[in-house]
């Protein structure tokens, strides 16, 4: 959702620009997107060591639907004067993409150690050290397979353009698409994150994350 996002949408921006509003040089302006996104990710971390990674990342779906919407909105203007505005709302989801992928690589081993650490609570020094190592391995098998499965963007959000184009004349309804995709995420950070339910150890993994 975020990782995925920032690559997919770096590779398709050009793509983009060009078929939406060919009054434009779509070199002048695709670098836009990847450089802010790569700059804001420090943010995201910086925002997940004060606010906690869930709710940053909670948040940070949301701004990427609405300014999503945003950017379908544009495009229905039909106008080349909706240029700039289209480019605004675009640069924003690439600043949020930047954001949430600092803040979902907080998530993931503060999760695994939360995790551990409840387990081994109460086993003593042997028991705690077991734990971190534990949390250590977990952390580096699914931050690389969440990259991995990330890289795909690359391929999906071209492709999802490009069937659009196909279909409708448009990008509209691959965009829809992923709004709807934001949506689901919004609704998977809270549920697997942000909710506290009533069994015990939840809301402390919770805090953690």
């Amino acid at each position: 959702g975020t990782f995925g996002s920032f690559i997919g949408y770096s590779a398709a921006f050009p793509l983009l620009i060009k078929t939406q509003f060919p009054h434009v040089n779509p070199l002048e302006f695709a670098f836009l997107g990847p450089l802010l996104g790569s700059l804001a990710r420090p943010l995201g971390g910086r925002l997940s060591d004060r606010l906690g990674g869930a709710a940053v990342t909670f948040v940070n779906f949301i701004v990427m639907a609405v300014a999503t919407l945003g950017v379908i909105w544009t495009l229905g203007i039909k106008s080349p004067n909706a240029f700039p505005l289209f480019l605004a709302l675009s640069l924003l989801v690439f600043v949020a993409s930047g954001v949430g992928n600092g803040s979902t690589f907080r998530m993931i081993p503060a999760a695994f150690k939360a995790e551990h650490a409840q387990r081994a609570a109460g086993g003593g020094t042997a028991a705690m050290a077991a734990a971190d190592r534990a949390a250590r391995k977990e952390t580096a098998a699914v931050l690389g397979f969440s990259s991995a499965i990330a890289a795909y963007g690359s391929f999906v959000i071209p492709q999802a353009y490009n069937a659009s184009i196909s279909a409708t004349g448009g990008v509209a309804a691959a965009l829809g698409g992923f709004v709807v995709f934001y949506v689901t995420c919004v609704g998977l950070t809270w549920y697997c994150f942000l909710r506290r339910p009533a069994r015990a150890g939840v809301p402390a993994l919770a805090e953690a994350v």
